[in-house]
């Protein structure tokens, strides 16, 4: 085992490398040789992917703080898939979008197992060294964050252990490679400890609710052999859990705020409306809080801090147990409706005249505006990250201003909620996306919430598909969703349909499902206790399924199929197929000719006005023009086949002199970007002393393509002349020989 040396909190050992084999492939923990200051440190290698995870604490809790501070930190380090960061700084700055969400993943699972009266800041850091892409960075972080919080003096409950589930051919498959999970109907995060899942990622196609528990418990096997992998580590290197400071609260003063705040908060608790029900409890605990300030004013101010602390923290239980008692107990929400009702819905579409789609959805005091925008293929968004996919067409972005909530606060970059929130929608609907074939257009759908009472993302959803089919978007089925809690009281439990801010405030669990009338395209779950069951999890499916055929049911209502054309203020697109090999001829030296066309076509000075056509060239020889206009998308497509339009030898073409050179010939277009040499030996069929003499510029002329010379086009006019001379003769000798046969005839 080797020898230990404590120092600072932290754990000196000789390296020990810990292996086993995860469902076939290799995965090996390092302790003891890198980071070694940190409280827990442990690399962790999964195959070709290394990552270094690390957990540090502060020595002093702040024990007057509301909230646990804890860190999770997902750190990108490009040199990992061999790049070189873009931009003009070339190092990693502020996370990635990814990054955030692996993040959230991490912290997700593990915040709940925390000890809740522990206030000691703990920040977790993984360093992502090394990506293989079929060996999850991301899970291999989080098994990494779990171990090593586990070895550390940090008290914590776990560990915890998660995994990817798809489903190939009908199997399922735990961490698929990148070929599988192109080919998967099913992509699935679930993680949790080894008694029970408590929290779950998934976006699928249109999966049936059956399915998706079976996924959801296959994973949860895997995730038991993790943890007792991590447990047999824990048991040889783990550290005893340190001891920490804690605010505490006597049962006298506990039972004196219970008496206080009980029947006040309940009846506040049963006001309907969300502003005038959080004004009253607020007004509860203003209340209380008076009293004791006043009673205690002679106190010293550190001390009167620290009882106002204690009356706070038992003001927030009394209130969390009445909640529970009017939910579980009388089988009552705040709000009067019942388990299984969902909040008045309303819907509208094309608000806003001069954007690509709109909609506007409503769920009780949550409320979506949705738009859609459309762009051309070459406006997708580039990722400059560890996977291997580098760019993506379809995206929702979710925005969620303080004004929604009625608050003031801070505006700037969307925080990881918001990203979060975003990438669940954005999930949800890319399952009903169109194919880039069937419809060559990037697509983007921004939610901004102008209300918030629960569930906001859900409403994005909703929203999110009615705009898409308002901007003619063919998605293949309408979406909704729909976001469930749970409500736990001992042995006793109630789920939620549709649940509010309270709800989900005070709740056990946030469980968003959304899926089309066939089946579930995205999933959610956050818990706040250690974990839920399968009977949970399957009455929760199948409660938010029906909820979510009603709310399909509204929204098919004011809209029931995407539009057949996009708005007229959008780009309309042409999309044809040329030569691969010819693409480097529509782009010219330098971007000369596509530029030209671009300015040409559009009668625009520059190609960033915003009135110039746009052209995608796929590396397929596929062309994708866009533009609001018609004419010009068609001026622009016969430009671009004219240069790529193939001479053929022995036709004959109508051209124009653009260019006259006595000595030499002159130069025919025969079509815009195709020039050719008529040669002044090949001008006329008698002797030609100048070419001026016979042809000037801008004449147009007949001629007839002879070839290629040293790779430039040879053209023939006498060759034309000759022919017609010939043609001319042969009917005139026609016509003398039928007069002959006349003349003789009437003689």
């Amino acid at each position: 085992m080797g020898a230990f040396l404590h120092m600072k909190g932290s754990i000196k050992m000789e390296k020990r490398v810990f292996e086993t084999n995860f469902r076939g492939r290799n995965l090996t923990v390092e302790i003891g040789e890198l980071a070694k200051q940190a409280q827990g440190a442990v690399l962790v290698r999964y195959g070709d992917t290394v990552v270094l995870s690390t957990v540090c604490v502060s020595e002093e809790a702040n024990v007057l703080s509301d909230f646990f501070p804890l860190m999770v930190l997902y750190q990108e380090k490009l040199y990992s898939v061999g790049k070189i960061p873009g931009g003009f700084i070339k190092r990693e700055g502020r996370p990635s979008e990814a990054a955030t969400l692996a993040a959230r993943m991490i912290d997700r699972p593990m915040r709940p197992l925390f000890p809740e009266d522990f206030r000691n800041e703990v920040q977790i850091v993984n360093t992502i060294l090394s990506v293989d892409p079929d060996n999850s960075p991301e899970l291999a972080a989080m098994f990494g964050s779990s171990l090593a919080t586990s070895i550390s003096k940090v008290p914590f409950n776990g560990p915890i252990a998660g995994v990817k589930v798809g489903r190939v051919e009908g199997k399922f498959v735990i961490n698929p490679t990148v070929e599988e999970t192109d080919e998967s109907d099913i992509d699935l995060t679930v993680a949790g400890t080894k008694d029970a899942i408590n929290m779950v990622e998934a976006g699928a196609k249109e999966v049936s609710e059956e399915d998706m528990l079976e996924a959801l418990m296959f994973g949860h096997e895997a995730v038991k052999e993790l943890i007792k992998f991590e447990e047999k580590i824990i048991e040889e290197v783990g550290q005893e859990k340190m001891k920490y400071e804690v605010l505490e609260i006597t049962d006298e003063l506990k039972d004196e705020i219970y008496s206080l705040a009980k029947e006040p908060l309940d009846n506040a608790m049963r006001i309907k409306g969300k502003l005038e029900k959080y004004a009253a409890i607020d007004k509860v605990k203003e209340d209380v809080i008076a009293k004791f300030e006043y009673e205690n004013e002679s106190m010293d101010k550190d001390a009167l801090n620290e009882l106002i602390t204690k009356v706070k923290l038992c003001l927030s239980k009394v209130e969390y147990e009445v909640f529970r008692k009017i939910v579980v107990k009388e089988k009552k929400r705040a709000d009067g409706r019942k388990m299984t009702e969902i909040r008045p819905l309303s819907t509208d579409i094309d608000l806003l005249p001069r954007t690509h789609g709109s909609a506007l959805f409503t769920r009780g005091e949550t409320q979506s505006l949705s738009v859609v925008t459309l762009g051309a293929l070459g406006e997708h968004q580039i990722i400059d990250g560890l996977s291997p996919e580098d760019e993506k067409r379809f995206m929702l972005h979710y925005n969620f201003p303080q004004f929604s909530v009625g608050e003031t606060g801070r505006y700037g970059a969307p925080g990881r909620r918001e990203i979060g929130h975003g990438a669940l929608g954005e999930r949800a609907l890319l399952q009903v996306i169109p194919s880039e074939e069937e419809f060559p257009y990037t697509i983007r759908v921004v939610s901004e919430i102008l209300e918030s009472n629960g569930s906001s993302s859900q409403a994005s959803i909703c929203a999110g598909c009615m705009a898409l089919m308002a901007a003619g978007v063919p998605i293949k089925a309408p979406v909704a969703g729909i976001a469930m809690g749970l409500i736990t009281d001992g042995d006793d439990y109630t789920i939620l349909t549709d649940i509010q801010g309270m709800e989900d405030h005070l709740g056990d669990m946030d469980f968003k499902v959304a899926g089309t009338k066939d089946g579930i395209c995205a999933l959610q779950m956050d818990i706040k206790i250690k974990g839920v069951t399968k009977e949970i999890l399957k009455e929760a499916l199948e409660q938010a399924k029906k909820a979510r055929l009603e709310i399909l049911k509204v929204i098919t209502k004011q809209i029931k199929e995407p539009r057949k054309e996009v708005s007229k203020y959008a780009p309309k697109t042409l999309t044809f197929t040329i030569d691969p090999m010819k693409i480097k001829d529509v782009i010219g030296k330098g971007g000369e000719m596509i530029t030209k066309i671009i300015l040409e076509a559009s009668n625009v000075d520059t190609v960033n006005d915003m009135n110039a056509v746009k052209v995608d060239l796929e590396d397929d020889g596929r062309v994708i023009i866009y533009h609001t206009d018609k004419e010009i998308i068609d001026r622009t497509a016969e430009m671009i086949k004219n240069v790529v339009k193939e001479v053929e030898v022995g036709k004959i073409y109508t051209g124009k002199v653009v260019k006259v050179i006595d000595e030499l010939g002159c130069f025919v277009e025969l079509w815009e970007g195709c020039e050719g040499l008529v040669h002044i030996s090949q001008l006329s069929d008698k002797r030609v002393a100048k070419t001026s003499d016979v042809v000037s510029e801008g004449d147009e002329i007949i001629v007839k393509a002879t070839g290629y010379k040293n790779g430039k086009l040879t053209l023939s006019r006498k060759e034309v002349l000759l022919k017609d001379k010939i043609k001319d003769e042969g009917l005139n000798k026609k016509k003398t020989t039928k007069e002959e046969k006349k003349e003789e005839k009437a003689e």
